[in-house]
């Protein structure tokens, strides 16, 4: 199993678009959810004060905005954890992509 990373973007979005860029770049594999499409999700976001599109979720981690900082740092994570032949932590947290569907 490989390390969940789930990329909420807006439309238009450039810093969204940055993001994806340097995780295709890095070869990071991410889904891609759009927050335009879930109410639900934008409210899980507000509580957890993450307010700025692109949201970034893995196993352990959020955050929001283009963060290359963050983006490195996951990078070298992945790849310790490839060394290592884990793939993820023993306590992932629950996503909210997991936790909310598209709105029809």
């Amino acid at each position: 199993m490989t390390v969940p990373i789930t990329v909420w973007t807006l439309p238009a979005c450039v810093q969204c678009q940055q993001t994806m860029r340097e995780f295709d770049k890095r070869g990071i594999i991410y889904r891609k959810r759009e927050l335009n499409r879930s109410k639900k999700a934008l409210e899980r976001f507000r509580e957890l004060n993450l307010l700025q599109a692109p949201i970034i979720e893995t196993d352990d981690r959020r955050w929001s905005g283009f963060r290359l900082d963050k983006i490195n740092s996951l990078e070298i994570y992945l790849k310790h954890e490839r060394v290592q032949g884990r793939s993820v932590p023993l306590e992932p947290i629950v996503q909210v992509a997991d936790e909310t569907e598209d709105d029809d």
